[in-house]
């Protein structure tokens, strides 16, 4: 594993874990239980971290040949450009194939949340990337 892939990963770790349990088990804890989303007391954090480990893999492999595809190069904006794009996979599953499967009442409460938390994660994701690989083709290693 290179220096940019592995940044590459731990940013999205940090971009999507700080955010993550900021919102999930601080902010909206209360409201994700009120609304039935939330089943358990405390969540199993190892599996969740694990999914947020699969998703940098992915994101960060794709990001390289997104800007060869693109012709563009590294950059804040392509990274949030490419993130938004890619977290639109996440979102369809994390927002409403979970509303589709569990009984969650407001269900536009719990699609208005979800909808914006990962917008911020992936917003935050995008500029990771942007600045890890911006780094890495200016030299700077």
């Amino acid at each position: 594993m290179n220096k940019k892939f592995f940044f590459s990963v731990l940013g999205y770790f940090i971009a999507t874990m700080i955010p993550a349990v900021v919102w999930h088990l601080v902010l909206f804890k209360e409201k994700y239980h009120a609304l039935g989303a939330f089943t358990r007391d405390e969540p199993i954090m190892p599996m969740g971290m694990t999914a947020v480990i699969l998703q940098a893999f992915v994101f960060s492999y794709f990001y390289p040949m997104y800007l060869k595809y693109k012709g563009q190069s590294a950059s804040f904006g392509n990274g949030v450009k490419y993130s938004l794009l890619m977290g639109v996979n996440v979102w369809t599953v994390m927002v409403f194939a979970t509303g589709a499967k569990i009984l969650i009442e407001p269900i536009w409460d719990f699609i208005f949340l979800g909808t914006a938390f990962q917008l911020i994660q992936f917003v935050f994701v995008g500029i990771s990337l942007g600045f890890v690989h911006k780094r890495f083709s200016d030299g700077l290693r």
